[in-house]
């Protein structure tokens, strides 16, 4: 019976320690991750200038992104954990807008639509410079992004600070749906439209059963 009880509460704590690394960027490893460029390249680099070991993002009015195709399910890990830090934020941009598109630091979950790449959709998590925390709204150039405001301005500028997400919960707000898994996570900084620099400094970012 106590063998019993001992291996029930192991198999629990292993399920609710369970992590799905997806960015291991302390370890300076892009294995898997891809490069989409929308206009120009965004400058992706592992330094420890920041104070530990991570990914680096410099945007000089350029806009690419990075991205990893992984399948996770979200009813064995749904939350989405990552840490990232940004010195600056960008000057008079409107966010809502096309012309204000720009970020100096962007996390993606993306769920696939398949063969109807029209349905793919995106949950945009932003450190935003001037939006509210808590804010949504649609990304301007297309109704199947979805934005959120993590982080706002300079309040929590130039310190790591870190992210736990309830991806179901946040995309069921966001889009009014439940889903039960993601195809790619993505990060980004860029400024393309507003032609202005930003850096951003990513850590690790993994799915957790909670």
């Amino acid at each position: 019976m106590l063998v019993t009880t001992l291996l029930a509460v192991s198999i629990a704590a292993g399920a609710t320690d369970e992590r799905l690394m997806i960015g291991r960027f302390s370890a300076g490893d892009l294995q898997d991750w891809q490069s989409k460029s929308f206009k120009g390249e965004t400058r992706y680099v592992f330094d420890d200038k920041s104070g530990q070991r991570a990914l680096f993002a410099d945007s000089r009015g350029a806009a690419s992104g990075l991205y990893r195709e992984i399948r996770v399910d979200l009813n064995r890990t749904p939350w989405l954990n990552w840490s990232w830090r940004v010195d600056k934020v960008l000057n008079g941009v409107d966010e809502r807008s096309k012309g204000g598109d720009d970020y100096p630091a962007r996390v993606y979950v993306v769920v696939s639509g398949g063969a109807a790449f029209w349905k793919t959709r995106s949950l945009v998590y932003v450190w935003s410079s001037n939006q509210p925390v808590g804010a949504t709204w649609n990304n301007a150039f297309t109704s199947n992004a979805r934005v959120m405001a993590l982080r706002s301005g300079t309040r929590d500028a130039g310190r790591w600070v870190s992210e736990k997400r309830d991806i179901r919960a946040d995309f069921r707000q966001l889009f009014g749906e439940d889903i039960a898994t993601i195809d790619a996570v993505a990060l980004m900084t860029d400024t393309d439209n507003s032609g202005q620099n930003a850096t951003a400094w990513y850590g690790d970012i993994y799915f957790t059963a909670r």
